[in-house]
């Protein structure tokens, strides 16, 4: 479907590869930072969905985007941009939804509440024509 590879996530990967995401929720849990030897050092953190199944998604902040999180308490509403990124170990393959921006969502906004649509001013539309329902008359002009 996507390359041919062996590897279908890492041609799924691939695709949406500069594609970036976002999710509206809010904040279920913030983990511990976990720092490694290398200086590498990461943080994740839970955001349940607004949706009408809500579902607890897994987040990872990596480095200096660790800081965004020191804003934001568990029950606080978000709204997370990410991207996906894969990779494979020992033989199995792992996915992470790296969160590269985090900021709180719209204020006064309810959890749940659907967005606002737009106002658009336009002029009245003009009044239909009648149409004959009942008529069996053959002055229509279609082919069939």
């Amino acid at each position: 479907m996507f390359g041919g590879s062996l590897c279908p996530l890492h041609d799924l990967l691939k695709y949406f590869r500069g594609m970036a995401f976002e999710l509206k929720g809010t904040v279920k849990k913030v983990f511990d930072q976990q720092d490694f030897p290398s200086g590498f050092y990461k943080r994740d953190f839970v955001v349940t969905t607004e949706d009408q199944y809500p579902q607890d998604i897994k987040f990872t902040a990596a480095k200096e985007r660790t800081e965004q999180l020191m804003r934001f308490r568990e029950g606080d509403r978000v709204l997370v941009k990410f991207d996906l990124r894969g990779r494979e170990y020992n033989g199995n393959f792992y996915v992470d939804l790296n969160a590269w921006r985090i900021e709180a969502a719209g204020e006064g906004a309810s959890v749940g509440a659907p967005a606002q649509q737009p106002s658009y001013a336009a002029a009245p539309m003009p009044a239909a024509p009648a149409v004959d329902l009942a008529g069996g008359g053959d002055d229509d002009d279609l082919p069939f």
